[in-house]
């Protein structure tokens, strides 16, 4: 009995210490992601470009504004302060994003951009994984693969991502680079 009071008094005050971590790393409160779901939903059945082009709209406006406002602050200011030479010319900043809130997908989906840009295919190819693996409807990242894979002659990968990515976005603009895809989608 010694023993085991030390041992969970230690296993309470290390839950005490890491849950406000933790919870400072949640993004989405349970309704938002419901109306993500509902979003992701419409888009995946809409019937025209206009209509999906709105949805998504206003998935990456979810996407970029999160509720959580210490990184809704951080994503206007590298959106707003990007200029010319896009993210890249925020690269210190994002990656402090990622490193501050590393569940948060738009920040991975900056970086990749960024590196993109930056002429750094492999990289953004390894922040699109991290993406996904936050969010798998991500349907910008998604065509960001497909792009980079087709750039890289790996047609057979390209169009499997670009499938993938027009399962979620059937009207994505990127399809148009695509054309085995056109009697696949709308």
């Amino acid at each position: 009995m010694r023993i085991l009071r030390p041992m969970i008094t230690t296993l309470v005050l290390l839950l005490a210490v890491t849950s406000p971590r933790l919870a400072e790393h949640s993004i989405w409160t349970l309704g938002q992601t419901e109306q993500l779901d509902g979003l992701f939903d419409q888009l995946a059945i809409a019937e025209d470009e206009a209509s999906a082009r709105e949805l998504a709209n206003e998935i990456w406006t979810m996407w970029t504004q999160p509720p959580n406002e210490a990184i809704a602050e951080r994503m206007s200011e590298i959106i707003q302060n990007s200029g010319l030479a896009g993210p890249f010319s925020r690269m210190p900043v994002i990656e402090s994003l990622i490193m501050d809130y590393p569940d948060y997908p738009e920040g991975w989906n900056l970086r990749a951009t960024a590196r993109f840009f930056g002429g750094d295919n492999a990289g953004a190819l390894s922040d699109i994984e991290e993406v996904l693996k936050r969010e798998p409807r991500h349907f910008g990242a998604l065509a960001g693969r497909a792009v980079i894979l087709q750039a890289q002659g790996k047609g057979a990968e390209a169009l499997a991502a670009m499938r993938e990515a027009l399962a979620i976005h059937p009207f994505l603009p990127e399809r148009q680079l695509f054309p085995e895809t056109a009697t696949s989608s709308p």
